[in-house]
Protein backbone atom coordinates (compact mmCIF):
# COMPACT_ATOMS: atom_id res chain seq x y z
CA UNK A 1 0.00 0.00 0.00
CA UNK A 2 1.32 3.44 -0.94
CA UNK A 3 2.24 5.97 1.72
CA UNK A 4 0.59 9.33 2.22
CA UNK A 5 3.74 11.08 0.91
CA UNK A 6 3.37 9.15 -2.36
CA UNK A 7 -0.35 9.90 -2.73
CA UNK A 8 -0.23 13.71 -2.49
CA UNK A 9 -1.65 15.18 -5.69
CA UNK A 10 -2.44 18.87 -5.31
CA UNK A 11 -1.49 21.56 -2.81
CA UNK A 12 -2.54 25.18 -2.15
CA UNK A 13 -0.02 27.99 -2.70
CA UNK A 14 1.12 30.24 0.16
CA UNK A 15 0.99 34.00 -0.31
CA UNK A 16 4.22 34.57 1.64
CA UNK A 17 6.61 32.15 -0.05
CA UNK A 18 9.66 33.63 1.62
CA UNK A 19 8.17 33.35 5.12
CA UNK A 20 6.83 29.82 4.52
CA UNK A 21 10.20 28.70 3.13
CA UNK A 22 11.94 30.05 6.25
CA UNK A 23 9.54 28.13 8.50
CA UNK A 24 10.21 24.86 6.72
CA UNK A 25 13.97 25.26 6.46
CA UNK A 26 14.16 26.02 10.18
CA UNK A 27 11.99 23.01 10.96
CA UNK A 28 14.08 20.63 8.84
CA UNK A 29 17.37 22.04 10.11
CA UNK A 30 16.70 20.88 13.68
CA UNK A 31 18.85 17.83 14.41
CA UNK A 32 17.31 16.50 17.58
CA UNK A 33 16.84 12.96 16.29
CA UNK A 34 16.94 10.65 13.28
CA UNK A 35 13.38 11.55 12.32
CA UNK A 36 14.59 14.92 11.01
CA UNK A 37 17.00 13.21 8.62
CA UNK A 38 14.21 10.91 7.44
CA UNK A 39 11.91 13.92 6.96
CA UNK A 40 14.54 15.74 4.92
CA UNK A 41 15.04 12.71 2.71
CA UNK A 42 11.28 12.29 2.18
CA UNK A 43 10.84 15.96 1.32
CA UNK A 44 13.61 15.75 -1.29
CA UNK A 45 12.11 12.55 -2.71
CA UNK A 46 8.55 13.90 -2.91
CA UNK A 47 8.37 17.53 -4.14
CA UNK A 48 4.61 17.66 -3.59
CA UNK A 49 5.17 16.89 0.08
CA UNK A 50 7.39 19.96 0.28
CA UNK A 51 4.69 22.03 -1.45
CA UNK A 52 2.13 20.76 1.06
CA UNK A 53 4.36 21.74 3.98
CA UNK A 54 4.87 25.05 2.23
CA UNK A 55 1.11 25.68 2.09
CA UNK A 56 0.53 24.69 5.72
CA UNK A 57 3.40 26.87 6.96
CA UNK A 58 1.98 29.82 5.04
CA UNK A 59 -1.71 29.42 5.84
CA UNK A 60 -2.51 27.37 8.93
CA UNK A 61 -0.93 28.24 12.30
CA UNK A 62 -2.96 25.41 13.88
CA UNK A 63 -1.69 22.65 11.59
CA UNK A 64 1.86 24.00 11.60
CA UNK A 65 1.86 23.83 15.42
CA UNK A 66 0.77 20.18 15.27
CA UNK A 67 3.65 19.41 12.91
CA UNK A 68 6.24 21.36 14.89
CA UNK A 69 5.29 19.95 18.28
CA UNK A 70 5.73 16.34 17.28
CA UNK A 71 7.91 15.63 14.21
CA UNK A 72 7.84 11.89 14.95
CA UNK A 73 4.05 11.92 14.67
CA UNK A 74 4.20 13.80 11.38
CA UNK A 75 6.74 11.33 10.03
CA UNK A 76 4.51 8.38 10.99
CA UNK A 77 1.60 9.94 9.14
CA UNK A 78 3.37 10.59 5.86
CA UNK A 79 5.25 7.23 5.85
CA UNK A 80 2.08 5.14 6.24
CA UNK A 81 -0.96 4.47 4.12
CA UNK A 82 -3.57 6.98 5.32
CA UNK A 83 -6.60 4.66 5.18
CA UNK A 84 -4.90 1.90 7.15
CA UNK A 85 -3.36 4.32 9.65
CA UNK A 86 -6.68 6.07 10.25
CA UNK A 87 -8.38 2.74 10.95
CA UNK A 88 -5.67 2.01 13.53
CA UNK A 89 -6.28 5.39 15.17
CA UNK A 90 -9.99 4.62 15.48
CA UNK A 91 -9.18 1.27 17.08
CA UNK A 92 -6.79 2.95 19.50
CA UNK A 93 -9.66 5.02 20.93
CA UNK A 94 -11.34 1.90 22.22
CA UNK A 95 -8.06 0.52 23.48
CA UNK A 96 -7.51 3.75 25.43
CA UNK A 97 -10.57 2.97 27.59
CA UNK A 98 -9.00 -0.36 28.52
CA UNK A 99 -5.40 0.76 28.97
CA UNK A 100 -6.32 3.75 31.14
CA UNK A 101 -8.94 2.11 33.35
CA UNK A 102 -9.73 4.20 36.46
CA UNK A 103 -7.28 6.93 35.39
CA UNK A 104 -9.35 9.84 34.08
CA UNK A 105 -6.37 12.14 33.52
CA UNK A 106 -4.65 9.47 31.43
CA UNK A 107 -7.60 8.72 29.17
CA UNK A 108 -8.28 12.42 28.65
CA UNK A 109 -4.68 12.90 27.57
CA UNK A 110 -4.74 9.85 25.29
CA UNK A 111 -7.99 10.79 23.56
CA UNK A 112 -6.71 14.32 22.93
CA UNK A 113 -3.47 13.05 21.43
CA UNK A 114 -5.44 10.71 19.16
CA UNK A 115 -7.62 13.66 18.12
CA UNK A 116 -4.55 15.76 17.26
CA UNK A 117 -3.04 12.96 15.21
CA UNK A 118 -6.31 12.26 13.40
CA UNK A 119 -6.93 15.96 12.77
CA UNK A 120 -3.50 16.35 11.20
CA UNK A 121 -3.89 13.20 9.10
CA UNK A 122 -7.33 14.26 7.85
CA UNK A 123 -6.06 17.75 6.99
CA UNK A 124 -3.05 16.37 5.11
CA UNK A 125 -5.31 14.05 3.11
CA UNK A 126 -7.73 16.90 2.41
CA UNK A 127 -5.17 19.53 1.43
CA UNK A 128 -3.11 17.03 -0.57
CA UNK A 129 -6.06 15.82 -2.64
CA UNK A 130 -5.79 12.30 -1.23
CA UNK A 131 -9.34 12.22 0.20
CA UNK A 132 -12.34 14.01 -1.24
CA UNK A 133 -14.56 16.18 0.95
CA UNK A 134 -17.07 13.40 1.62
CA UNK A 135 -14.36 11.02 2.81
CA UNK A 136 -13.10 13.81 5.08
CA UNK A 137 -16.53 14.29 6.69
CA UNK A 138 -16.87 10.54 7.19
CA UNK A 139 -13.46 10.31 8.86
CA UNK A 140 -14.27 13.16 11.25
CA UNK A 141 -17.60 11.50 12.12
CA UNK A 142 -15.96 8.11 12.67
CA UNK A 143 -13.49 9.77 15.04
CA UNK A 144 -16.37 11.33 16.99
CA UNK A 145 -18.13 7.96 17.22
CA UNK A 146 -15.00 6.22 18.47
CA UNK A 147 -14.28 8.95 21.04
CA UNK A 148 -17.81 8.76 22.49
CA UNK A 149 -17.67 4.96 22.64
CA UNK A 150 -14.36 5.12 24.48
CA UNK A 151 -15.62 7.72 26.96
CA UNK A 152 -18.84 5.80 27.67
CA UNK A 153 -16.97 2.50 28.04
CA UNK A 154 -14.44 4.05 30.44
CA UNK A 155 -17.14 5.57 32.64
CA UNK A 156 -19.38 2.49 32.73
CA UNK A 157 -16.40 0.28 33.60
CA UNK A 158 -15.68 2.60 36.52
CA UNK A 159 -19.30 2.42 37.71
CA UNK A 160 -19.17 -1.37 37.47
CA UNK A 161 -16.01 -1.51 39.56
CA UNK A 162 -17.64 0.70 42.19
CA UNK A 163 -20.69 -1.57 42.32
CA UNK A 164 -23.27 0.90 41.00
CA UNK A 165 -24.08 -1.35 38.06
CA UNK A 166 -24.23 -5.09 38.48
CA UNK A 167 -22.91 -6.11 35.06
CA UNK A 168 -20.99 -4.51 32.22
CA UNK A 169 -20.12 -5.77 28.75
CA UNK A 170 -17.61 -3.47 27.09
CA UNK A 171 -18.67 -4.57 23.61
CA UNK A 172 -22.41 -4.34 24.29
CA UNK A 173 -23.24 -1.82 27.04
CA UNK A 174 -26.83 -2.00 28.26
CA UNK A 175 -29.39 0.56 29.31
CA UNK A 176 -27.97 3.78 27.85
CA UNK A 177 -27.48 5.03 24.30
CA UNK A 178 -25.92 8.08 22.71
CA UNK A 179 -27.79 9.39 19.67
CA UNK A 180 -25.94 11.66 17.24
CA UNK A 181 -27.98 14.30 15.42
CA UNK A 182 -27.25 16.85 12.72
CA UNK A 183 -24.06 16.50 10.73
CA UNK A 184 -22.68 13.96 13.18
CA UNK A 185 -25.71 11.72 12.75
CA UNK A 186 -25.37 11.94 8.97
CA UNK A 187 -21.59 11.33 9.08
CA UNK A 188 -21.12 14.82 7.61
CA UNK A 189 -19.09 16.53 10.36
CA UNK A 190 -17.02 19.56 9.44
CA UNK A 191 -13.43 20.07 10.51
CA UNK A 192 -14.07 21.97 13.77
CA UNK A 193 -17.67 20.97 14.33
CA UNK A 194 -19.61 20.57 17.53
CA UNK A 195 -21.20 17.17 17.99
CA UNK A 196 -24.94 17.31 18.73
CA UNK A 197 -25.95 14.37 20.91
CA UNK A 198 -28.87 13.16 23.01
CA UNK A 199 -28.31 10.61 25.81
CA UNK A 200 -31.25 8.33 26.56
CA UNK A 201 -31.55 5.61 29.16
CA UNK A 202 -33.92 2.75 29.96
CA UNK A 203 -33.89 1.94 33.70
CA UNK A 204 -35.28 -1.53 33.02
CA UNK A 205 -32.22 -2.43 30.94
CA UNK A 206 -29.51 -0.59 32.87
CA UNK A 207 -28.60 -3.24 35.49
CA UNK A 208 -28.36 -0.62 38.20
CA UNK A 209 -27.53 -1.85 41.66
CA UNK A 210 -30.24 -1.77 44.30
CA UNK A 211 -30.81 1.73 45.65
CA UNK A 212 -29.19 3.55 42.70
CA UNK A 213 -31.60 6.14 41.29
CA UNK A 214 -31.58 6.20 37.46
CA UNK A 215 -31.82 9.94 36.80
CA UNK A 216 -28.93 11.13 39.04
CA UNK A 217 -26.80 8.18 37.89
CA UNK A 218 -27.18 8.94 34.18
CA UNK A 219 -26.91 12.71 34.62
CA UNK A 220 -23.56 12.11 36.34
CA UNK A 221 -22.59 9.80 33.46
CA UNK A 222 -23.37 12.47 30.86
CA UNK A 223 -21.38 15.07 32.78
CA UNK A 224 -18.48 12.63 32.75
CA UNK A 225 -18.74 12.21 28.98
CA UNK A 226 -18.68 15.97 28.50
CA UNK A 227 -15.68 16.24 30.80
CA UNK A 228 -13.73 13.56 28.89
CA UNK A 229 -14.60 14.84 25.40
CA UNK A 230 -15.29 18.57 25.63
CA UNK A 231 -13.15 19.92 28.45
CA UNK A 232 -10.17 22.01 27.28
CA UNK A 233 -6.87 20.92 28.84
CA UNK A 234 -3.21 21.58 28.07
CA UNK A 235 -3.65 18.97 25.30
CA UNK A 236 -6.70 20.69 23.82
CA UNK A 237 -10.12 19.05 23.51
CA UNK A 238 -11.55 16.10 21.58
CA UNK A 239 -14.89 17.50 20.33
CA UNK A 240 -17.13 20.31 21.53
CA UNK A 241 -20.28 18.65 22.83
CA UNK A 242 -23.72 20.24 22.40
CA UNK A 243 -26.61 18.75 24.39
CA UNK A 244 -29.17 21.41 23.47
CA UNK A 245 -31.02 19.39 20.83
CA UNK A 246 -32.53 17.16 23.51
CA UNK A 247 -36.23 17.67 24.29
CA UNK A 248 -36.82 21.11 25.85
CA UNK A 249 -33.25 21.62 27.11
CA UNK A 250 -34.25 24.58 29.25
CA UNK A 251 -36.26 22.38 31.62
CA UNK A 252 -34.96 18.82 31.25
CA UNK A 253 -31.89 17.04 32.67
CA UNK A 254 -28.97 16.24 30.37
CA UNK A 255 -29.91 12.54 30.42
CA UNK A 256 -33.52 11.62 29.65
CA UNK A 257 -35.40 8.37 29.94
CA UNK A 258 -36.61 6.82 26.70
CA UNK A 259 -40.24 7.07 27.86
CA UNK A 260 -39.95 10.77 28.76
CA UNK A 261 -38.33 11.63 25.44
CA UNK A 262 -40.98 9.74 23.51
CA UNK A 263 -43.80 11.44 25.45
CA UNK A 264 -42.28 14.85 24.69
CA UNK A 265 -42.03 14.32 20.94
CA UNK A 266 -45.47 12.76 20.78
CA UNK A 267 -47.09 15.71 22.56
CA UNK A 268 -45.15 18.91 21.78
CA UNK A 269 -42.46 17.95 19.26
CA UNK A 270 -41.84 20.67 16.66
CA UNK A 271 -41.16 20.61 12.95
CA UNK A 272 -37.55 21.76 13.35
CA UNK A 273 -37.07 18.83 15.75
CA UNK A 274 -38.50 16.47 13.15
CA UNK A 275 -35.93 17.85 10.72
CA UNK A 276 -33.14 17.30 13.27
CA UNK A 277 -34.26 13.73 13.93
CA UNK A 278 -34.05 12.84 10.23
CA UNK A 279 -30.30 12.42 10.72
CA UNK A 280 -30.36 10.76 14.17
CA UNK A 281 -28.42 7.51 14.65
CA UNK A 282 -27.09 5.55 17.64
CA UNK A 283 -23.32 5.92 17.92
CA UNK A 284 -22.44 4.47 21.34
CA UNK A 285 -23.94 2.34 24.08
CA UNK A 286 -27.03 0.16 23.72
CA UNK A 287 -27.77 0.30 20.00
CA UNK A 288 -30.90 -1.83 20.40
CA UNK A 289 -32.48 0.83 22.62
CA UNK A 290 -31.52 3.56 20.15
CA UNK A 291 -32.85 1.75 17.11
CA UNK A 292 -36.10 0.85 18.88
CA UNK A 293 -36.59 4.45 20.02
CA UNK A 294 -36.07 5.84 16.50
CA UNK A 295 -38.37 3.18 15.08
CA UNK A 296 -41.11 4.04 17.58
CA UNK A 297 -40.61 7.72 16.80
CA UNK A 298 -40.96 7.18 13.07
CA UNK A 299 -44.64 8.29 12.91
CA UNK A 300 -43.64 11.62 14.49
CA UNK A 301 -40.76 12.24 12.08
CA UNK A 302 -42.39 10.80 8.97
CA UNK A 303 -46.00 12.00 8.81
CA UNK A 304 -47.97 10.08 6.21
CA UNK A 305 -50.33 12.99 5.58
CA UNK A 306 -48.88 16.48 5.62
CA UNK A 307 -51.61 19.06 6.21
CA UNK A 308 -51.63 22.70 5.19
CA UNK A 309 -50.85 23.96 8.69
CA UNK A 310 -47.69 21.87 8.86
CA UNK A 311 -46.58 23.11 5.45
CA UNK A 312 -47.21 26.67 6.63
CA UNK A 313 -44.94 25.95 9.59
CA UNK A 314 -42.20 24.85 7.20
CA UNK A 315 -42.70 28.13 5.33
CA UNK A 316 -42.03 29.79 8.67
CA UNK A 317 -38.86 27.77 9.22
CA UNK A 318 -37.64 28.79 5.78
CA UNK A 319 -38.27 32.46 6.36
CA UNK A 320 -36.69 32.41 9.79
CA UNK A 321 -33.57 30.96 8.18
CA UNK A 322 -33.79 33.67 5.51
CA UNK A 323 -33.89 36.34 8.21
CA UNK A 324 -30.29 35.73 9.23
CA UNK A 325 -28.10 38.76 8.82
CA UNK A 326 -26.12 38.76 5.60
CA UNK A 327 -28.86 36.81 3.81
CA UNK A 328 -30.06 39.80 1.84
CA UNK A 329 -27.21 39.60 -0.68
CA UNK A 330 -24.42 37.39 -1.92
CA UNK A 331 -21.07 38.93 -1.09
CA UNK A 332 -17.63 37.45 -0.62
CA UNK A 333 -15.83 39.41 2.11
CA UNK A 334 -17.47 38.50 5.40
CA UNK A 335 -19.94 36.12 3.75
CA UNK A 336 -21.27 33.26 5.90
CA UNK A 337 -21.03 30.18 3.68
CA UNK A 338 -23.30 28.20 5.99
CA UNK A 339 -26.12 30.61 6.88
CA UNK A 340 -25.72 33.24 4.16
CA UNK A 341 -27.71 33.33 0.93
CA UNK A 342 -26.79 30.42 -1.31
CA UNK A 343 -25.06 28.65 1.59
CA UNK A 344 -24.82 25.14 3.00
CA UNK A 345 -27.94 25.57 5.15
CA UNK A 346 -30.06 26.25 2.06
CA UNK A 347 -28.95 23.00 0.42
CA UNK A 348 -29.63 21.05 3.60
CA UNK A 349 -33.03 22.69 4.03
CA UNK A 350 -33.87 22.10 0.35
CA UNK A 351 -33.36 18.38 0.96
CA UNK A 352 -34.83 18.07 4.46
CA UNK A 353 -38.01 19.97 3.62
CA UNK A 354 -38.86 17.58 0.81
CA UNK A 355 -37.96 14.64 3.01
CA UNK A 356 -40.42 15.89 5.65
CA UNK A 357 -43.20 16.44 3.10
CA UNK A 358 -42.83 13.26 1.07
CA UNK A 359 -40.92 10.85 3.35
CA UNK A 360 -44.06 9.68 5.15
CA UNK A 361 -45.17 7.93 1.96
CA UNK A 362 -41.80 7.35 0.30
CA UNK A 363 -39.50 5.21 2.41
CA UNK A 364 -36.56 5.83 0.09
CA UNK A 365 -36.54 9.48 1.22
CA UNK A 366 -35.80 8.64 4.85
CA UNK A 367 -32.02 8.65 4.52
CA UNK A 368 -29.63 10.71 6.65
CA UNK A 369 -27.11 11.98 4.11
CA UNK A 370 -27.62 15.14 2.07
CA UNK A 371 -26.05 14.04 -1.21
CA UNK A 372 -27.65 10.58 -1.08
CA UNK A 373 -31.05 12.19 -0.68
CA UNK A 374 -30.41 14.61 -3.55
CA UNK A 375 -29.86 11.56 -5.75
CA UNK A 376 -33.01 9.90 -4.44
CA UNK A 377 -35.12 13.03 -4.94
CA UNK A 378 -33.96 13.13 -8.54
CA UNK A 379 -34.47 9.41 -9.15
CA UNK A 380 -38.03 9.58 -7.77
CA UNK A 381 -38.89 12.62 -9.89
CA UNK A 382 -39.19 15.30 -7.19
CA UNK A 383 -36.30 17.38 -8.55
CA UNK A 384 -34.59 17.56 -11.92
CA UNK A 385 -31.25 15.97 -12.73
CA UNK A 386 -29.94 19.49 -13.29
CA UNK A 387 -30.96 20.54 -9.74
CA UNK A 388 -29.32 17.43 -8.33
CA UNK A 389 -26.06 18.02 -10.17
CA UNK A 390 -25.95 21.75 -9.37
CA UNK A 391 -26.61 21.27 -5.67
CA UNK A 392 -24.25 18.30 -5.39
CA UNK A 393 -21.45 20.36 -6.94
CA UNK A 394 -22.21 23.40 -4.77
CA UNK A 395 -22.42 21.33 -1.58
CA UNK A 396 -19.01 19.76 -2.15
CA UNK A 397 -17.50 23.14 -3.01
CA UNK A 398 -18.93 24.92 0.05
CA UNK A 399 -17.95 22.14 2.42
CA UNK A 400 -14.35 22.32 1.15
CA UNK A 401 -14.32 26.07 1.78
CA UNK A 402 -15.80 25.48 5.24
CA UNK A 403 -13.00 23.05 6.10
CA UNK A 404 -10.31 25.46 4.92
CA UNK A 405 -11.78 28.22 7.11
CA UNK A 406 -11.67 25.96 10.14
CA UNK A 407 -8.20 24.58 9.44
CA UNK A 408 -6.58 28.00 9.81
CA UNK A 409 -6.93 28.21 13.60
CA UNK A 410 -9.22 25.28 14.51
CA UNK A 411 -12.10 27.72 14.98
CA UNK A 412 -15.74 26.85 14.48
CA UNK A 413 -16.45 29.48 11.86
CA UNK A 414 -18.12 29.64 8.48
CA UNK A 415 -17.54 33.33 7.81
CA UNK A 416 -15.04 34.45 5.18
CA UNK A 417 -12.45 37.10 6.12
CA UNK A 418 -13.46 40.75 5.84
CA UNK A 419 -9.90 42.04 5.55
CA UNK A 420 -8.79 42.22 1.88
CA UNK A 421 -5.32 40.80 2.55
CA UNK A 422 -6.70 37.97 4.67
CA UNK A 423 -9.28 37.17 1.99
CA UNK A 424 -6.56 37.08 -0.67
CA UNK A 425 -4.50 34.67 1.43
CA UNK A 426 -7.53 32.51 2.06
CA UNK A 427 -8.34 32.33 -1.65
CA UNK A 428 -4.88 30.89 -2.25
CA UNK A 429 -5.34 28.44 0.63
CA UNK A 430 -8.46 27.19 -1.15
CA UNK A 431 -6.39 26.42 -4.24
CA UNK A 432 -7.32 29.45 -6.37
CA UNK A 433 -4.76 31.56 -8.24
CA UNK A 434 -6.32 34.83 -7.11
CA UNK A 435 -9.03 36.39 -4.97
CA UNK A 436 -10.92 37.27 -8.15
CA UNK A 437 -11.02 33.63 -9.27
CA UNK A 438 -12.20 32.54 -5.82
CA UNK A 439 -14.90 35.24 -5.69
CA UNK A 440 -16.18 34.31 -9.14
CA UNK A 441 -16.46 30.63 -8.18
CA UNK A 442 -18.14 31.34 -4.83
CA UNK A 443 -20.72 33.74 -6.25
CA UNK A 444 -21.49 31.33 -9.09
CA UNK A 445 -22.14 28.44 -6.70
CA UNK A 446 -24.14 30.58 -4.27
CA UNK A 447 -26.40 31.91 -7.02
CA UNK A 448 -26.89 28.37 -8.27
CA UNK A 449 -28.03 27.26 -4.81
CA UNK A 450 -30.20 30.36 -4.37
CA UNK A 451 -31.98 29.72 -7.64
CA UNK A 452 -33.01 26.17 -6.77
CA UNK A 453 -33.79 27.02 -3.15
CA UNK A 454 -36.06 29.91 -4.12
CA UNK A 455 -38.26 27.56 -6.14
CA UNK A 456 -39.18 25.59 -3.01
CA UNK A 457 -41.56 28.32 -1.84
CA UNK A 458 -43.20 30.63 -4.32
CA UNK A 459 -45.45 32.25 -1.76
CA UNK A 460 -46.05 32.47 1.98
CA UNK A 461 -46.25 35.02 4.75
CA UNK A 462 -43.17 37.15 5.23
CA UNK A 463 -42.03 36.25 8.73
CA UNK A 464 -38.80 38.22 8.70
CA UNK A 465 -38.61 41.27 10.88
CA UNK A 466 -38.44 44.36 8.70
CA UNK A 467 -35.80 45.91 10.89
CA UNK A 468 -33.59 42.89 11.46
CA UNK A 469 -33.34 39.19 12.15
CA UNK A 470 -36.01 36.96 13.64
CA UNK A 471 -34.88 33.41 14.36
CA UNK A 472 -36.43 31.34 17.15
CA UNK A 473 -36.06 27.81 15.78
CA UNK A 474 -33.51 25.56 17.45
CA UNK A 475 -32.05 26.09 20.90
CA UNK A 476 -29.25 28.60 20.29
CA UNK A 477 -29.76 32.35 20.65
CA UNK A 478 -29.25 34.11 17.33
CA UNK A 479 -27.12 37.23 18.09
CA UNK A 480 -28.86 39.28 15.41
CA UNK A 481 -32.28 38.36 16.77
CA UNK A 482 -31.18 39.55 20.21
CA UNK A 483 -29.94 42.83 18.70
CA UNK A 484 -33.17 43.28 16.72
CA UNK A 485 -35.24 42.92 19.90
CA UNK A 486 -33.01 45.45 21.65
CA UNK A 487 -33.53 47.98 18.84
CA UNK A 488 -37.28 47.45 19.11
CA UNK A 489 -37.16 48.61 22.72
CA UNK A 490 -36.97 45.40 24.74
CA UNK A 491 -34.71 45.88 27.76
CA UNK A 492 -34.19 42.13 28.22
CA UNK A 493 -34.02 40.71 24.68
CA UNK A 494 -32.57 37.37 25.85
CA UNK A 495 -35.64 36.87 28.03
CA UNK A 496 -37.85 37.58 25.00
CA UNK A 497 -36.13 34.82 23.04
CA UNK A 498 -36.40 32.36 25.91
CA UNK A 499 -40.10 33.20 26.42
CA UNK A 500 -40.97 32.69 22.75
CA UNK A 501 -38.94 29.50 22.61
CA UNK A 502 -40.78 28.29 25.72
CA UNK A 503 -44.10 28.73 23.92
CA UNK A 504 -42.87 26.54 21.11
CA UNK A 505 -41.72 23.94 23.62
CA UNK A 506 -45.29 23.84 24.96
CA UNK A 507 -44.49 25.26 28.40
CA UNK A 508 -47.95 26.87 28.41
CA UNK A 509 -50.97 24.57 28.09
CA UNK A 510 -52.53 26.95 25.54
CA UNK A 511 -49.74 26.17 23.06
CA UNK A 512 -49.40 22.42 23.47
CA UNK A 513 -51.25 21.66 20.22
CA UNK A 514 -49.29 21.56 16.98
CA UNK A 515 -51.81 23.86 15.30
CA UNK A 516 -51.43 26.51 18.03
CA UNK A 517 -47.66 26.56 17.61
CA UNK A 518 -47.92 26.71 13.83
CA UNK A 519 -50.21 29.78 13.94
CA UNK A 520 -48.01 31.28 16.65
CA UNK A 521 -44.97 31.02 14.38
CA UNK A 522 -46.75 33.20 11.83
CA UNK A 523 -47.96 35.62 14.50
CA UNK A 524 -44.72 36.20 16.45
CA UNK A 525 -43.14 38.87 14.14
CA UNK A 526 -46.25 41.05 14.23
CA UNK A 527 -46.78 40.34 17.93
CA UNK A 528 -43.30 41.46 18.94
CA UNK A 529 -43.47 44.44 16.61
CA UNK A 530 -46.72 45.53 18.28
CA UNK A 531 -45.25 45.05 21.75
CA UNK A 532 -42.21 47.07 20.70
CA UNK A 533 -44.45 50.07 19.95
CA UNK A 534 -45.92 50.16 23.45
CA UNK A 535 -44.59 52.15 26.40
CA UNK A 536 -43.10 49.03 28.02
CA UNK A 537 -42.45 46.17 25.56
CA UNK A 538 -41.07 43.80 28.22
CA UNK A 539 -44.18 44.20 30.38
CA UNK A 540 -46.42 43.67 27.36
CA UNK A 541 -44.64 40.41 26.58
CA UNK A 542 -44.80 39.28 30.21
CA UNK A 543 -48.51 40.11 30.28
CA UNK A 544 -49.14 38.07 27.14
CA UNK A 545 -47.24 35.16 28.65
CA UNK A 546 -49.49 35.36 31.72
CA UNK A 547 -52.55 35.37 29.44
CA UNK A 548 -51.34 32.16 27.79
CA UNK A 549 -50.76 30.66 31.23
CA UNK A 550 -54.43 31.15 32.04
CA UNK A 551 -55.84 29.70 28.81
CA UNK A 552 -56.44 26.05 27.95
CA UNK A 553 -56.33 26.78 24.19
CA UNK A 554 -55.20 29.75 22.10
CA UNK A 555 -55.63 28.93 18.39
CA UNK A 556 -58.66 31.24 18.02
CA UNK A 557 -56.91 34.10 19.86
CA UNK A 558 -53.79 33.72 17.72
CA UNK A 559 -55.87 33.64 14.54
CA UNK A 560 -57.77 36.81 15.47
CA UNK A 561 -54.59 38.69 16.35
CA UNK A 562 -52.90 37.50 13.15
CA UNK A 563 -55.74 38.59 10.89
CA UNK A 564 -56.74 41.87 12.61
CA UNK A 565 -53.75 44.12 13.19
CA UNK A 566 -55.74 47.00 14.83
CA UNK A 567 -56.99 44.54 17.45
CA UNK A 568 -53.41 43.33 17.95
CA UNK A 569 -52.23 46.93 18.50
CA UNK A 570 -55.04 47.62 21.00
CA UNK A 571 -54.42 44.32 22.78
CA UNK A 572 -50.71 45.19 23.08
CA UNK A 573 -51.43 48.59 24.58
CA UNK A 574 -53.78 47.02 27.14
CA UNK A 575 -51.11 44.52 28.13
Amino acid sequence: MTSLAEQIQTTPKPIDRKGAHAHIEHFLSIKEGPEFEQLGALVKKHPKLYELLFAIAGHSPYLWRLINRNPKRFLRLIENNPDIYFSELITSCGQAAINNANDEAAIKKTLRHIKQEAALLIALCDLGGVWDVIRVTEALSDLADASLKAALSFLLAGEASSGKITSFDRDQPKGVVILALGKHGARELNYSSDIDIIILYDPAEAALAEGVEPSPFFVKLVKGIVRLIDEATADGYVFRVDLRLRPDPGSTPVAISVNSAFAYYESVGQNWERAALIKARPVAGDFAIGEAFLSDLSPFVWRKYFDFAAIADIHAMKRQIHAVRGHESIAVAGHDIKLGRGGIREIEFFVQTQQLVFGGRRGALRGRRTLDMLTTLSREGWISENARDDLDEAYRFLRRIEHRLQMVNDEQTQRLPNDPDALKRFALFCGFQSEAAFSKALISKAKMVESHYAQLFEEGADLAARDGSLVFTGTTDDPETIETRRRMGFVEPEKVTETVRGWHFGRRSAVTSARAREVLTELVPALLSAFGKTADPDSALAGFDRVLGGLSAAVELFSILREHRPILALFSDIL
